[in-house]
Parts: structure tokens; sequence; C-alpha cells
């Protein structure tokens, strides 16, 4: 069997590391377009500093990752342990997020009315909806003030995305069974922890787990990936088109070469991926190209501690609500969450820009956008000294929004794919867009390409 997986983004590469590790027989060819693999993964290491310019890490609550690193020979290194605290700017500084629901519940991060209005959630009926936004779901269940303090800039922090279009059940589908499978979102975490308690387990709020990176920054897990899977990977390799020749597919790549294979598997993103599908087969390319995706900008800045004063940079980092109306969706403390990202005595800030939210402000020009940065970081943090390292990361079109409606799409798409034997479409455009989210669907496309290939299917 010949397997043509497009795209060398960590699906790709994982999909490729599991075909391979399951069936030694199974010829197996990655095509990327650019001239390095990763994706939205990729760490410049310069001048002592190492520089996420997309994702960040992965948390230990999934098995797939952690299996992974360690079948390629790399060790995961865990968050400093002061990266738990996370802070929300609001009216003029940061403020802490307490990370127990009780001590939230008696803190002043939300008013009293909107202390009751999260407590009185307990005894809202539920609704039965396919779907709704997160904002109208947060709205319903939780009120305004949760939502516009918490709620929001967390779909920035994770989606870069806009609550009002964002799809509670496709972005954060435990929130979604929770009111559905109990009722509401007390009711489930109070049924939960009795179910967890008798298996044993801890109860987590949230996705629970802990970061988790490489010594060297996440592009340590792509050059293993590399290594491990050697002159399967054709970099500068584009491909332009598929079509079906009896029961295998024709590729066909950009420098008028084309070769055929049993199996095709495209790991791009959702807009290259319609435009590789238009002639094979134009409602599956319509489908796919129905997911949209923002701009965003990451912004570097590396600092000397000592031109850093009155500023805990003990934490995570923080987000932006956008009632606050500032320029910026949040900034992470790199140094305080992992080690060694800067030389000594020195810190690194990444600052996240544009998105659903700002769009426009991520595609100004370079000294606009540092510059921008920079008065953001004075406002809020103080900082006042000129940075001693200063890197920009534009993703033009940055992370796939799970829009209201989006579950539909993919029902569609597996309808549509089911006329197609041998093609499958995977990578974070569809059912997770976390690192982890990937690697687990890798592995669980991996085995069901394989089962068909066995059963001759």
């Amino acid at each position: 069997m010949t397997i043509c997986i497009i795209g060398g983004g960590i699906s790709g590469l994982s999909l490729a590391f599991f075909l391979s590790q399951a069936d030694r027989t199974i010829e197996i060819n990655v095509y990327e377009s650019q001239d390095r693999i990763g994706g939205k993964i990729w760490t410049d290491r310069r001048d002592g500093f190492v520089c996420e310019a997309g994702v960040n890490g992965f948390l230990d609550n999934k098995p797939a990752t952690l299996e992974l690193s360690k079948q390629i020979g790399i060790n995961p290194v865990r968050s400093n342990d002061n990266s738990r605290r996370r802070f929300i700017y609001l009216n003029g500084k940061l403020r802490e997020i307490p990370d127990k629901p009780l001590t939230f519940l008696f803190s002043d991060f939300l008013s009293l009315s909107g202390r009751l209005n999260m407590v009185m959630e307990f005894m809202r009926p539920p609704r039965s909806k396919d779907d709704e936004s997160m904002q109208d779901f947060a709205l319903r269940r939780v009120g305004r003030e949760f939502f516009e303090k918490l709620l929001d800039p967390l779909a920035s922090g994770i989606y870069a995305g806009d609550p009002s279009k964002l799809s509670i059940r496709s972005c954060f589908t435990k929130v979604y069974d929770l009111e559905r499978n109990y009722g509401g979102l007390i009711k489930g975490f109070i049924a939960l922890a009795k179910e967890k308690k008798k298996a044993g387990k801890k109860v987590e709020a949230g996705p629970g787990g802990i970061l988790h990176s490489f010594e060297n920054g996440m592009y340590s897990m792509i050059e293993s990936l590399r290594d491990v899977l050697g002159d399967r990977i054709k970099v500068s390799t584009k491909v332009v088109a598929i079509h079906r020749k009896s029961d295998r597919y024709i590729v066909y790549f950009e420098d008028g070469r084309q070769t055929e294979s049993d199996v095709v598997v495209l790991t791009t993103p959702a807009y290259e991926t319609s435009k590789i599908l238009s002639d094979l087969d134009k409602e599956l390319s319509s489908l796919v190209s129905r997911i949209p995706y923002p701009p965003l900008t990451v912004v570097a800045l590396g600092y000397k501690n000592s031109d850093i004063k009155n500023v805990d940079l003990n934490g995570f980092g923080f987000l932006v609500p956008a009632m606050q109306k500032r320029r910026i969706l949040g900034t992470l403390f790199d140094t305080s969450i992992f080690s060694k990202r800067a030389p000594e005595g020195y810190s690194l800030l990444r600052t996240m820009i544009g998105g659903a939210r700002y769009p426009h402000l991520a595609m100004l020009d370079d000294d606009k956008i540092v510059n921008m940065t920079i008065e953001e970081l004075s406002d809020i943090l103080g900082i006042e000294a000129d940075p001693h390292l200063v890197r920009i990361y534009r993703w033009e079109q940055a992370i796939p929004q799970y829009n209201v409606g989006h579950y539909k799409i993919l029902e569609d798409i597996e309808m549509a794919l089911s006329r197609h034997k041998g093609l499958y479409l995977s990578g974070n455009a569809f059912k997770g867009v976390a690192v982890n989210d990937c690697i687990a669907n890798s592995l669980l496309l991996s085995q069901t390409i394989i089962k068909g290939y066995k059963d001759g299917i």
C-alpha cells in the first residue's frame, strides 16, 4: 500500500510516524509545500532566546503526545510551578484568577451580583439547542460579568476568536455536555465529582493537566520526527490537485510532476485543502472552505531583568477582555513558564495581536506593530526600557475557527468523503486545535487506515 500525506505539520508528521510503526511495508510520503516542516510549530532560537512563533506547549492530560515523545526519544519538560498563576487585565491592573472554585466564589474578582448570578446557574433550566455561540451560552447560564471578565478573554487566548461566533459545542464540548447530560454546569460538576471520587480520580473544573514543552522548544518534536521519518518527507513540494483513477489517486504537483497513491490524507489548513480538492469534488471543497482563519501576529520582546521594575512576572501571563479596549489580546511570560527561554539576567515576553477581534492590527507594518506592543506593555506592565530582542512572527491565517454550526460542517464533510474510498482529511481544522488533539486524531486515523487496508475496505 502507498500512502500520500499532504502537509508536513504535526498532524501529517505524527500520522506518518504512527503508520510507519504499525506496518513497515507501507510506502509513505509526506509532501510539504514550504521549505521547512512543522506548520504552526516553529521555535526561533536566537542569541540565547528560545522564541515560540506559534504553539507554546501541550498539556499532559492526554497520553498520545507523551507516548509519541517517548517513542521518538525526546523528554518533555514540565512548566514551572509559578506558571499556574493566571492574570486578567481589568481596569488598569492585572488581577490574578483564583484557582479554586470556592476561593473564586468568595473573592472580589466578580462583583457580588456577578457571583450571585454565577451561583444561580444551578437553578436555571437547560435548553435544548443543537448549537449556539459561546457568548449566548455564557450569558444564558452564568451571566454577562462572568462572560466579559473570563470567558471572552479565554476565547481570544485559545482561538484568537470571536465568542459571539465561536461554537460552544465544538470549542468547549465538555461544557456543552454538562448542560446536555446533567441539566447545568454546577449540577454537572457535582455529578462528575461523585463519579470521579468513586473512581479515585481528581476533579478538574477546566481541561486539567500541566503544560509541557521541550528544553529547546516545541520544534524539538518536529526535528525528532524528521530524523525518524527521513527521506519520506519531501519539502518544497506543493500539491495542487488530486484526481481519481480507477481505485487509486493521482497527485499533481506545482512543478508539473505527478504520482499515484492508494491512500491520500490531506492535513493541510482548510483553505489549502479546499483548493486541492476543487477538481475532485467541488461540494467537498466548498464545505472545507467554510472554516475561517483570522490573522494573528506574535511579537516577542526580550528585556534585561534590571530594566523590568515593579512588575510581577511570576505567572503564566495575562489576557485582555474585549471590554478593556486594548490593542493586544494578551501576553505570555515565557521565562516564567519554562526555564532556559532567555539568557541569564533576561526575560522573554510574547504578545498576541489581531485575531478575530482586531484582524487589521495583525497586519500593521513591523515598526507600527512593535511600537504599539511596547506602548501597550508600558501602560499595562509599566516597562519603560527598550527591549534587547525584538522578533515578529506573522500568521496571515492563524487558528481555524470552530464557529456555530461547525459540527454540521463536519457531518456534511464525512458524508461527502464517503464517496471517495481511501481519501481522508485531518489536521486542526476539524476536531481540535491543540497539539494533543492533532496527535490523538492522527493515532486514531492511522488505526482506521491500517484496519481498512487489512480488511480490504
